[in-house]
């Protein structure tokens, strides 16, 4: 009983602490973590170091869920450009929900600052393996550079969602898709 007590306190606090830190930030206090979750900081002292490792695997146990929602379960349908598009298409249309902050990993890469942070790892390995998919399907798709062409769909990937999750830009007028279907012409991806 005390596995899965600990289980239920371990997944109300990854819970917590991914919906407080996409919403308001990393400078989110333990005190709020902990009440929004229904623990005590003793508890999540007995599970995580502190902070700093709730949030790196709140990060972590999001990276599937995130892979999922840019690629919808027919991903492996169409052509490669088909393919990367498609993760644009997704992109737009997340965009358009009102919790929509932007990419949650970029997010905290930007407000720790810290290459070396926990969180920062975990997060550089997510951006990193949207980075290698681009990269392989623009491979796949005939790209003159596949790496250089993957380095320019993260810039457009990361700007797109940074600034709709700030409300500075909406997409919901295809915007990234246009922007990333000039990317992929000029690259020879067909």
């Amino acid at each position: 009983m005390a596995t899965t007590d600990k289980a239920s306190t371990r997944d109300r606090l990854l819970d917590a602490a991914a919906d407080l830190f996409y919403s308001e930030g990393v400078s989110v206090g333990i005190e709020a973590l902990c009440r929004t979750a229904g623990v005590s900081k003793r508890s999540m002292y007995q599970l995580f170091a502190g902070k700093d490792e709730v949030l790196a695997a709140s990060l972590e146990r999001r990276i599937p869920l995130h892979e999922e929602q840019l690629s919808p379960p027919s991903a492996v349908d169409g052509t490669p450009r088909e393919r990367i598009l498609r993760v644009f298409e997704r992109m737009e249309h997340l965009s358009t929900r009102p919790e929509y902050r932007g990419c949650p990993f970029l997010a905290a890469l930007v407000e720790l600052k810290d290459p070396e942070h926990p969180a920062s790892v975990v997060a550089g390995t997510a951006k990193g393996r949207l980075q290698e998919m681009f990269r392989a399907e623009a491979e796949l798709g005939g790209a003159r550079d596949a790496a250089f062409l993957a380095r320019q769909l993260m810039l457009v990937f990361d700007g797109a969602s940074a600034r709709a999750g700030s409300r500075i830009e909406t997409l919901d007028d295809g915007l990234a898709t246009t922007t990333v279907t000039l990317l992929l012409d000029a690259a020879g991806v067909g």
